[in-house]
């Protein structure tokens, strides 16, 4: 369901921003008050040699950054609920000052601590109950100590952040606000296309319809193609010259060792996927056949190839449905889950001029809050369990952890989503026969499809985007365009391209988060293994899930992954889940 106006939205189905900041006039006296206290931070410099100023300094830059993502997230949100609003627009702007103010006033800690510590005594210092909070973020002081620049870089690449961050900016403003799409025309009539609205068309059973909105949706990003390569461009070239800087052989090796994972992951996950490339095929030509088309074309990529009518689900139903997939984690957590609909944590419709997607996101000691855009369908259903997911994991690294510890690394940050959802479409399944059956099947070669190989090829284009610069190459929308043309037809086939279809790239926004999206990919992965051994009954399975959720940042993330069961330093978890796809589509194709 979409609303032109938030105002008609009822209140139950909007967050309630409250439980994080009052009112605006609240957020206004928050970001003066904050403004003034940062200054302190310089106190202590010069002084860190000493245990105890440290350990003051940790605490004060603790409570600083907490009052400054409450200020951020806070105003985000509200910019989110519709972007057309000037003043939340000015919130948001106003705050990369000062962040930046910020990140130069405090740019000397770490640089001090790595001046005034050996690797040795920081490895104590970790072990140092004292330090418990940031006892991980110590010994990855030590592990980094040669990567760390002087407080005088440090500052001035603080300062350039705000800078940097203008490319991913000014691709959600175009892409919330100003992109324009032409109207597509369904059973007669013209329907105003949005990226709401578009995931709908591209289901529909008029294949002239999902041709229609593929063509107006990617023209829509080459009208602007030149503009949006030179905005990416920029993203990457930013990313160079900040692993060049701190004396990286790659952006994604610099990327990678942010998050403490080894590059092999990648590779890896690379490699397996392509090996498992025939099975995709398939899959695609199981697909052709079901619908009865001669070539499968990328608009016929999400249609329903099974007779079962999936009927209209609302939002109420779906949520409860989610409870009941969701039971195998326990009461508890299914109480968690109805606290957060209880205490509205969920943005659930779509609106003009609200943010597209979805996400979890929150700050520490408050709630998790999830923004949607329901429309009514399973694939819906699936994202309320995707998000659930990650509010579960922030809230049980909350209620574990302090703040320092708490936040968890981007590299563990889609297991739990996950989960919920290969839990979800394994309840869905246990039950189902005939045409449900069939049809749930193929949801979950196409949760494999969406969320492995798709997120996979897009993890491959943003290694060979940097590596073209790298190599001194400049990044055209030529160049990018024929990058991702190339891809699709490793992964998909020639039969797969449509005229537009090379310019799909220009409307990805994790691009914008470089080296993001292949953890969807290994999340799946991940989630694959977890699930099968909490459905399975396996001995403390549950528990030791529980325990992962609860580990916050506070370890290294792939051994975090470990106390859930999972290596993803060896390739067997991969081949587990490739043969878990191989083995539904086998399955999905003998059924009559």
């Amino acid at each position: 369901m979409k609303y032109n106006d938030r105002k008609d939205i009822p209140e139950e189905y909007k967050w309630d921003l409250t439980q994080l900041v009052s009112s605006d006039e609240e957020w206004e006296r928050l970001l003066a008050e904050f403004s003034e206290k940062k200054k302190e931070i310089v106190k202590f410099k010069g002084k860190l040699k000493d245990k105890a100023t440290l350990l003051e300094c940790f605490a004060f830059s603790d409570e600083l950054e907490l009052e400054f993502e409450t200020i951020y997230v806070y105003a985000n949100m509200k910019n989110h609920e519709d972007m057309r609003i000037g003043k939340y627009q000015q919130y948001v702007a106003s705050l990369g000052n000062v962040v930046g103010e910020y990140m130069a006033l405090s740019a000397f800690i770490t640089p001090e601590i790595i001046a005034s510590y050996s690797v040795e005594e920081l490895n104590a210092l970790s072990d140092d109950p004292a330090f418990n909070a940031h006892s991980y973020e110590l010994k990855e002081l030590a592990r980094k100590k040669d990567t760390i620049l002087s407080e005088k870089e440090e500052s001035i690449l603080g300062q350039a952040s705000a800078i940097v961050s203008v490319f991913h900016d000014t691709f959600a403003r175009f892409d919330n606000a100003d992109v324009k799409f032409a109207p597509v025309k369904v059973g007669g009539k013209k329907v105003k296309l949005s990226h709401g609205v578009y995931g709908t068309l591209m289901q529909n059973k008029n294949r002239e319809v999902r041709k229609a909105a593929h063509f107006s949706m990617f023209n829509g990003y080459k009208d602007m193609i030149n503009t949006l390569a030179s905005n990416y461009s920029g993203n990457v070239q930013a990313d160079w010259m900040d692993a060049r800087i701190r004396g990286f052989k790659s952006s994604l090796s610099r990327a990678l060792d942010s998050t403490n994972v080894p590059v092999e992951v990648y590779n890896t996950l690379i490699e397996e996927t392509h090996k498992a490339l025939p099975s995709l095929k398939k899959y695609l030509t199981y697909r052709k056949k079901q619908l009865g088309v001669s070539e499968h074309k990328a608009y016929d990529m999400y249609a329903n190839t099974e007779k079962y009518k999936a009927e209209e689900i609302s939002f109420d139903d779906a949520f409860n449905i989610v409870l009941e997939g969701l039971a195998p984690m326990g009461e508890d957590y299914v109480e968690l889950l109805k606290k957060a609909r209880r205490e509205r944590w969920l943005d659930v419709y779509e609106s003009d001029g609200k943010r597209s997607g979805g996400y979890s996101w929150g700050v520490y000691g408050h709630p998790a809050y999830i923004l949607l855009n329901f429309n009514g369908t399973l694939s819906e259903t699936f994202t309320i369990a995707h998000e659930l997911g990650h509010s579960m994991h922030s809230y049980f690294s909350d209620n574990a952890l302090p703040y320092a510890a708490a936040q968890y690394k981007i590299f563990v940050a889609e297991i739990a989503s996950t989960v919920n959802e290969t839990l979800l479409i394994n309840h869905l399944l246990k039950t189902a026969t005939g045409e449900r059956r069939k049809y749930l099947l193929s949801y979950r070669l196409d949760m494999f499809k969406a969320t492995v190989f798709r997120q996979t090829m897009f993890a491959e284009f943003e290694q060979k985007a940097h590596e073209y610069v790298e190599k001194g190459g400049g990044l055209s929308a030529e160049a990018l365009c024929d990058m991702y043309e190339k891809l699709n037809v490793l992964y998909y086939g020639k039969q797969f391209i449509t005229p537009v279809l090379k310019y799909e790239w220009a409307r990805i926004p994790h691009f914008y988060t470089s080296f993001y999206v292949y953890q969807y990919a290994t999340g799946l992965i991940s989630a694959t293994a977890i699930a099968s051994d909490i459905l399975s009954g396996k001995e403390g399975a549950v528990e030791n899930y529980k325990k992962f959720l609860s580990a916050g940042g506070s370890m290294p993330p792939l051994e975090i992954l470990k106390l859930a069961g999972v290596d993803l330093t060896t390739p067997e978890p991969f081949k587990k889940a490739f043969a878990l796809f191989a083995d539904t589509l086998k399955e999905l194709s003998s059924l009559k």
